[in-house]
């Protein structure tokens, strides 16, 4: 028996006519009779009796008919079921470290969507230290972390931010468009802790040291509470990304070293050897423009 056969037999139950049936079908008179024929055949019985005007169903009919819908209805349940599954994501776990620009977070996100419509992102917010503790352990697929990966995970460099300083209001400072390291001697600067920006770190203390520039350092691990650690360091600026600085700081004026800068970089870091899928996510990253540096 076949479900053609059922939708056909339930056509002519309903309409008491073989011809209206097959007018309904839009299949020939004699085609359906033949289908009929072969189900009568399967069933071991007589579905219908010719009547004038058209056919009556037997008693045999009258009971097929309840149990033909349901089978029908189940088998076109189970093709939307299909349909509507879509085809199957694998988890990508991507580690994202406080500061990054949302604007690019946002490409990000749409050229994966685009390109690697198999991955199905999770994202984690996490320390760069936290990322590569994750990455280690298998918690995460890719870290985006502000410090060059150790081995043996793979390293792109994907974008470099602009550091600047976020002045406290009323500060001379404020009234700058743009500022030197020289600027910075003798006032209190808060800063992230060694551990969070290593290598930035170290480049902007060498580089005051080169050039015997000491600004009063306050140093603090901190991802949401940049205002309350500059009030408890009586700081007169914090030295920070500019979306940091929007975030942390609001109503601080933002303003960058110049004309060169320090630049704070963004890694990429994955495993040597990863899945497709990951990979595909990590190319698509490495590839999305910075736009806007910020």
């Amino acid at each position: 028996m076949e479900l053609r056969q059922l939708r056909y037999f339930v056509a002519i139950f309903e309409r008491r006519s073989i011809s209206r049936a097959a007018e309904h079908l839009r299949i020939s008179q004699p085609a359906l009779t033949r289908q009929l024929h072969q189900l009568e055949r399967y069933v071991g019985t007589p579905l219908f009796d010719r009547v004038p005007g058209g056919v009556s169903p037997t008693p045999a009919a009258t009971a097929l008919h309840e149990h033909a819908r349901l089978v029908l209805r189940l088998a076109d349940a189970s093709r939307e079921v299909a349909r509507s599954a879509g085809p199957v994501r694998e988890a990508v776990r991507v580690g994202l470290p406080p500061g990054v620009p949302a604007s690019w977070i946002e490409r990000v996100i749409g050229a994966v969507a685009r390109e690697v419509p198999g991955a199905a992102l999770t994202v984690t917010d996490a320390s760069s230290v936290d990322q590569v503790r994750l990455l280690r352990e298998g918690h995460l697929d890719l870290g985006l972390i502000h410090q060059r990966p150790p081995a043996p995970f793979a390293a792109r460099l994907v974008l470099e931010q602009q550091l600047g300083l976020a002045v406290r209001p009323g500060h001379e400072l404020a009234r700058r468009r743009r500022c030197d390291l020289a600027d910075l001697d003798g006032l209190r600067i808060l800063a992230h802790s060694r551990d969070q920006v290593t290598a930035e770190h170290d480049r902007v203390l060498a580089e005051a040291e080169a050039q015997d520039i000491h600004p009063e350092w306050v140093f603090a691990w901190f991802t949401e509470n940049a205002y309350a650690c500059v009030l408890a360091g009586d700081a007169a600026a914090a030295l920070l990304t500019r979306p940091s600085a929007e975030r942390l700081l609001p109503g601080w004026r933002w303003i960058p070293f110049g004309p060169t800068g320090f630049a704070l970089p963004l890694w990429l870091a994955q495993h040597p050897q990863t899945r497709t899928v990951v990979a595909a996510v990590a190319d698509v990253v490495a590839a999305t423009p910075a736009g806007d540096p910020g």
